[in-house]
């Protein structure tokens, strides 16, 4: 490797590594004072940088709250199709269970990024036109929608009263994607998906945000237990 070539792979590691700690600050900022404290002057000062080098990094706050959707959507799908895989496709339920405790994991471990994407909104914050974290956040609506594919056949059957849906009840990209990757699933199959996302969150978003810290000593327990009620309502 010539001399330009190792300065300029150096500059490169330099940057990648600035990049990262100021994507930390934000998130820390974040935790302390809530999604408008996300400041670059803020993460400058607390760097020791002047306002205009950090700019250099991301011209925006915006530009520098997209990429954290970006990164931190990504970390929690990979996180939860890595868990799913560990388990045999012969098993939907365990597949649910173990994407439903990785999540949680995740979550646990960055409450700062859970908050991001789940949590309140940046003030004024303006997305990009195809959004932030689209492709993750795809990657992750589709494997869930993929959990509940394999659970419907056991879950169609042990239904036994419920709404009627048609496929204009849902968001149209949300419908594109579904017939697009489960062409066999019925709109009901969607309004299942929700509910299924939203029993896997609820006990999670309350722990993150500390609401059973003084009700419970193993909130885990809690989860798994609601994880099992929730595979075992799918006929599983």
């Amino acid at each position: 490797m010539s001399e330009k070539q190792q300065t300029t792979s150096r500059r490169a590691r330099l940057r990648e590594q600035t990049s990262a700690e100021i994507k930390e600050i934000a998130l820390k900022l974040m935790a302390d004072g809530g999604p408008d404290a996300i400041s670059l002057r803020a993460i400058a000062r607390e760097m020791g940088m002047t306002a205009g080098a950090i700019y250099s990094y991301f011209p925006t706050r915006d530009d520098l709250v997209t990429t954290l959707i970006q990164d931190v959507y990504t970390a929690v799908v990979e996180a939860a199709e890595s868990a799913r895989d560990a388990v045999p496709d012969t098993d939907p339920g365990g597949r649910i269970m173990a994407w439903g405790r990785a999540v949680r994991g995740w979550a646990l471990a960055n409450p700062e990024g859970f908050r991001l994407i789940y949590g309140d909104p940046v003030p004024g914050y303006q997305a990009p036109p195809a959004g932030p974290g689209h492709d993750a956040e795809v990657r992750a609506c589709t494997g869930l929608m993929g959990l509940v594919a394999a659970a419907w056949p056991a879950a169609a059957g042990h239904r036994t009263d419920g709404a009627r849906y048609d496929w204009d009840d849902f968001d149209p990209v949300l419908v594109g994607h579904a017939r697009e990757h489960f062409p066999d699933l019925p709109p009901e199959a969607i309004a299942l998906t929700l509910r299924v996302w939203g029993r896997m969150h609820g006990l999670m978003a309350l722990e993150v945000y500390g609401h059973l810290r003084s009700l419970v000593k193993d909130a885990e327990s809690v989860y798994c237990d609601e994880m099992r009620e929730l595979v075992a309502s799918l006929g599983l």
